[in-house]
């Protein structure tokens, strides 16, 4: 599914080295292992778009898609069902490679009961915030619990009766006996297992201790036979743990390899505060189109194309940023330009009379769909005495390089014909109601054989063929680029201007029969998609992306 080669960067230089080698027997098999305690956003699609993208670009390479399930507390089936369609609408196939984490939780227990025997791990009374205060710090050591020289025939029978309920929620935690010296504060004897009396999705309530992230990680890529664990930075300094757990265990040994993760601009890109969002009511839903989620992406009308060409512009590092989210819009406004379906759509309307055009009188006019593709082919559209165009569109006394419509300026109607404005009607409070003009009739198709220069160029609809439809114009969802910067105080930085709904924009009549999913450009507006709430009997559109960038211009 790749559509270019991808270029060189440091994971498939590591990649290429232990091909060259003959490590893994010449096999390249990575992963992408969400946890199901939220929904995907742009930050996973550069994980899922790496991950499954060397496997793709090296012969015979794989790519599981594992769900990291070990906290049934956090974990909703809908939130499985959820990344499997987002994966799947990037363009990935998965195969026969789907797993679960809880697949392996027999395995699990089992290794750790082996890490018991050797007497690297004992089981640990201490509450939680025992253990964190007895941690210690970067300068100084941590302290020895005083249940770390329990016998491991002790220890065996304690973490059997975890597993079998015999204690509460935190009662006794089950740690790798390492260093609490260790400059890694991750090696400082950390949590392997805890208790934790809740009903699994998939496994119900056969257990009742659930796995640590670190225990569980290094193992399912080792049962999986994983060659290349590519992880984001902050796993870093939790890949000597990933090591140390193998080597004791004398296991299959994949190899950790750490990149730089997605933050990008205008965006909360955490699980956490994404959820706070969904809780607080701040938004609709994880499908609100101001969302980074793919599933808002897409039901704002984002492409999976484009998406995947994003996450190719902006590479692989090891260094964190920001990037523009203006990127993501670049590249999403070249793929709508080549395949949205052009269409008029008057979003703040005027009624604009034309007086010299004959009463009770339609005309079909040709117009094209799409100028970059010809195989498009092109529409009739319907024009009458009386058109609605933009409220902006007009001005009672226009500066001077204000190109549109104006007491005695000329202009031309897309696919139509030149008008000129001769009157205007104001109501009681001063305000424009309605424009009087007069059409060339030699003008059909907007352009004349006298080679007359007429700089602008209107938008409209025909008053007694458009219908009227909800238009939802979306901008950012925080109004500072990085929203992030003060902790859990996100929140403030909301941007209160982030959706517009039009209740009665005016459109075109072909657009009653939108086709869900398909996107249009609403000439001179941007581009448009049908919402998923849009129905026959009440269309709603969502503005996908501008016709150009226009954030940080506004005063």
């Amino acid at each position: 599914m790749s559509e270019k080669e991808q270029p060189s960067n440091f994971i498939r230089d590591i990649i290429d080295a232990d091909l060259k080698e003959g490590k893994n027997d010449g096999r390249v098999n990575t992963r992408f292992p969400p946890e199901p305690n939220g929904y995907l956003h742009i930050g996973h699609a550069k994980s899922i778009c790496l991950n499954f993208g060397i496997a793709e670009d090296y012969s015979g390479g794989k790519c599981n898609l594992r769900f990291d399930d070990t906290n049934p507390a956090k974990e909703e089936i809908e939130y499985v069902e959820s990344i499997i369609e987002d994966v799947e609408w990037l363009g990935f196939d998965y195969k026969d490679r789907l797993y679960f984490a809880s697949d392996y939780f027999q395995q699990f227990y089992d290794y750790a009961l082996k890490l018991v025997e050797k007497g690297m791990a004992y089981v640990d009374d201490q509450s939680a915030d025992e253990i964190r205060d007895t941690r210690g710090t970067l300068k100084e050591p941590g302290k020895k619990s005083p249940y770390r020289n329990r016998s491991i025939e002790k220890n065996m029978i304690l973490f059997q009766r975890m597993k079998s309920g015999d204690f509460d929620n935190g009662e006794k935690v089950l740690r790798a006996k390492i260093d609490m010296a260790h400059p890694n504060l991750n090696m400082r004897d950390p949590v392997i297992y805890r208790i934790l009396h809740a009903s699994h999705h998939r496994t119900g309530d056969d257990w009742c201790i659930y796995p640590m992230y670190d225990w569980a990680h290094g193992l399912e890529d080792s049962i999986e036979k994983i060659t290349h664990s590519i992880c984001t930075l902050e796993f870093e300094d939790h890949r000597p743990l990933y090591d140390w757990f193998l080597d004791q265990l004398d296991v299959y040994h994949p190899r950790q390899i750490e990149f730089s993760r997605l933050n990008l601009s205008y965006c909360v890109m955490s699980k956490r505060k994404l959820k706070s969002l969904v809780d607080g009511k701040h938004v609709s839903g994880w499908d609100d189109p101001r969302m980074p989620t793919l599933s808002g992406l897409r039901r704002r009308g984002y492409t999976p194309e484009s998406i995947r060409e994003f996450t190719y512009r902006i590479g692989v590092s090891k260094r964190d940023g920001i990037i523009d989210v203006a990127l993501l819009d670049h590249c999403l406004r070249e793929d709508l330009n080549k395949r949205a379906l052009r269409v008029m759509a008057v979003l703040y309307p005027i009624k604009v009379v034309i007086t010299n055009y004959p009463d009770n009188r339609t005309e079909e006019l040709e117009a094209d769909n799409n100028p970059e593709d010809e195989s498009a082919g092109s529409r009739k559209i319907l024009f009458s005495r009386e058109i609605y165009i933009e409220r902006s569109d007009f001005m009672e006394d226009p500066p001077k390089k204000f190109f549109r419509l104006g007491p005695g300026r000329e202009v031309r109607l897309k696919h139509a014909y030149y008008v000129t404005c001769t009157d205007f009607i104001k109501d009681k409070n001063g305000k424009i109601q309605e424009i009087h003009c007069t059409y060339d009739p030699n003008t059909k198709g907007g352009w004349s054989d006298d080679g007359r220069k007429v700089h602008g160029t209107l938008h409209w609809v025909s008053v007694e063929h458009s219908f009227d439809a909800e238009v939802r114009l979306y901008n950012h969802l925080f109004n500072v680029e990085n929203p992030e910067i003060g902790g859990d105080d996100f929140i403030q930085h909301l941007n209160s201007d982030s959706l517009q709904i039009i209740s009665s924009a005016k459109l075109e009549p072909g657009l009653k029969k939108a086709a869900k999913g398909r996107p249009y450009q609403f000439l001179r507006n941007g581009y448009f998609c049908q919402d998923i709430e849009s129905s026959p009997e009440k269309l709603i559109f969502n503005r996908t992306v501008g016709l150009r960038n226009s954030w940080g211009t506004k005063k």
